[in-house]
């Protein structure tokens, strides 16, 4: 039961979105009421530690990937066609003044 109520509270969405303060404070009141003894406290909090850095650090990739995604669909130019733009417009410049 104890490894299931541990579980439930590592879950990846669930500790993404909530801040590193509220996970720690939620992991100590469970290890509390858990009457865990310190090592095992120190033990559970650092794995939620160190799930919500991994399910922060996924979710920041799942986000960039369906922006990069959103952008590819909407065919906007990327920052390297502009340049590449503004070098040719700066070429042609060039030769008119010429």
């Amino acid at each position: 039961m104890l490894e299931y109520l541990k579980k439930s509270v590592l879950t990846g969405v669930g500790m993404a979105l909530r801040s590193k303060a509220e996970i720690e404070e939620m992991a100590k009141e469970f290890a509390e009421n858990a009457k865990m003894n310190q090592a095992e406290a120190e033990e559970f909090l650092d794995e939620c530690r160190q799930k919500y850095e991994d399910a922060r650090s996924g979710l920041d990739k799942k986000i960039e990937a369906a922006i990069e995604n959103v952008l590819k669909r909407l065919d906007l130019p990327s920052r390297s066609d502009l340049l590449e733009l503004n070098r040719r417009i700066d070429a042609l410049a060039e030769k008119i003044e010429k």
